[in-house]
C-alpha cells in the first residue's frame, strides 16, 4: 500500500486500486487486449478477491510503483505502438488519479489475436 499523509491523516492506495485504474486504461487503448481470467483468478473473484490477470503493482523501497503489464495485440496493429499507448494511457490514468511516480511499466505482449 502506498501512504499519502496530510494535515488531516493518511491516505492509503492498495495495490489493487492502482491494477483497477491499468486494467482500464488497457482496455480504452485501441489494439490492446486485457489477459482474460485464468481459473485461479475466477476462483479468486468467486471468493470475493478482485483480481486482475495480466498486472503486477510492486512498491519499491522510495515507495515508487512499478508495473509489469501483459497484453494481448488486436491482429494488424503495430506491436511496439499499441505498448507505447499502452504505457502512456496508464501513466497519464495512475498519475492523475493517484499523484504517484512509476518509475517503470514494462508492456510484455503475450499474444496476437484476431479482433
Amino acid at each position: 500500500m502506498k501512504d499519502v499523509v496530510s494535515d488531516l491523516g493518511a491516505v492509503k492506495i492498495h495495490k489493487e486500486v492502482i491494477a483497477a485504474i491499468a486494467s482500464i486504461a488497457v482496455a480504452e487503448t485501441d489494439g490492446a487486449i486485457k489477459l482474460k481470467n485464468d481459473l485461479k483468478s475466477s476462483l479468486a473473484e468467486f471468493l470475493g478477491k478482485k483480481d486482475y490477470p495480466g498486472i503486477a503493482v510492486v512498491f519499491d523501497k522510495g515507495n515508487r510503483v512499478r508495473l509489469e503489464i501483459r497484453i494481448n495485440v488486436k491482429y494488424g496493429y503495430h506491436i511496439p505502438d499499441i505498448a507505447a499507448k499502452v504505457q502512456e494511457n496508464i501513466r497519464s490514468s495512475i498519475e492523475k488519479m493517484t499523484d504517484l511516480n512509476l518509475t517503470d511499466i514494462n508492456v510484455n505482449i503475450q499474444g496476437i489475436e484476431r479482433g
